[in-house]
């Protein structure tokens, strides 16, 4: 937990984060490793909700991503998602050995 500006976190900061590697494994998800070593699931279909990313309901731009100092983005830059918004809202991965 942390707190910030008077707020109650759940978790720990996640600032400083970077985005290491990314692969798509299906319709608006993929698997993102981030500077901290972590290999999360990140599902990007709440995005496409907002003006700013309709177009990444498309498949192919989706599929076109590119990783940018850290950052996934789409569209020659046009398109980005905070490293840091995504490793909120992505969920832990776990390959079975």
């Amino acid at each position: 937990m942390f707190i910030k500006d008077g707020i109650a976190y759940a978790g720990e900061p996640v600032s400083g984060v970077k985005v290491i590697d990314a692969k798509v494994v299906n319709d608006l998800s993929m698997l993102v490793t981030f500077s901290t070593g972590e290999t999360r699931l990140f599902d990007a279909a709440y995005l496409t909700k907002l003006p700013a990313f309709e177009s990444l309901a498309n498949r192919s731009v989706f599929d076109a991503f590119k990783i940018d100092r850290g950052v996934v983005t789409w569209n020659d830059g046009d398109i980005d998602v905070a490293p840091q918004e995504m490793y909120v809202k992505s969920f832990k991965y776990e390959t079975v050995a």
